[in-house]
């Protein structure tokens, strides 16, 4: 199953949104979550468990559920209050300026992701043991055990349009907007290139 990002995503009932990111266990690879937005101009987007992902293609993931159901899941973006300590700085006639620390209560937004799990968009930044190799363009999963076996790389600079796969096991570690592999990038050149059904 191919899991592809800025995909149109289906529900029962029409069109929901778009596919924006996947969420996966840090420790077992495994995709939990498909991260939708609902919107194009909104930021309203919905942390979606992969159990509802029924059919997807390079272009588009089927959902088994209607918009109501949607509705009711829990939201990725929360919105939270919260308290910081902002520098003021005062004029001294015959100094420097003065800094006087200023507590205010600002609105911030936090990705909802679960504890050891984490957010990878498309686009994230794929660095080789040597360098920047490109960006991720998706994940290849497993749809019997719903674990990532590869990432697709598209686009690096070593490549022009082609896109490899890289299988997971030679994912070194994640970060929330980098996949640092354990390959060095003429290893990444060797692998072989895929072909993309338009």
């Amino acid at each position: 199953m191919d899991l592809p990002l800025n995909a149109k995503v289906y529900c029962l009932d029409g069109l929901c949104g778009q596919s924006k990111e996947l969420v996966m266990d840090r420790n077992t690879e495994e995709v939990t979550h498909l991260v939708l937005k609902r919107n194009h101009f909104s930021q309203d987007e919905i942390l979606v468990p992969v159990e509802l992902v029924v059919e997807t293609t390079p272009h588009l993931i089927r959902l088994r559920c209607t918009k109501d159901k949607l509705a009711e899941l829990e939201p990725f973006l929360k919105t939270e209050v919260v308290e910081r300590t902002i520098p003021q700085y005062v004029p001294d006639p015959y100094l420097m300026p003065i800094e006087v620390p200023e507590i205010k209560w600002v609105t911030v937004k936090r990705e909802a992701v679960p504890p050891g799990e984490v957010a990878v968009r498309q686009g994230a930044r794929v660095e080789a043991t040597n360098g920047h190799v490109g960006h991720l363009d998706e994940f290849l999963v497993d749809p019997a055990t719903e674990r990532v076996t590869h990432l697709v790389l598209r686009e690096g600079h070593l490549w022009g349009q082609r896109d490899v796969t890289i299988p997971v096991s030679e994912i070194d570690r994640l970060e929330e907007n980098t996949v640092h592999l354990k390959l060095d990038k003429r290893q990444i050149e060797a692998l072989q290139s895929i072909r993309r059904d338009v």
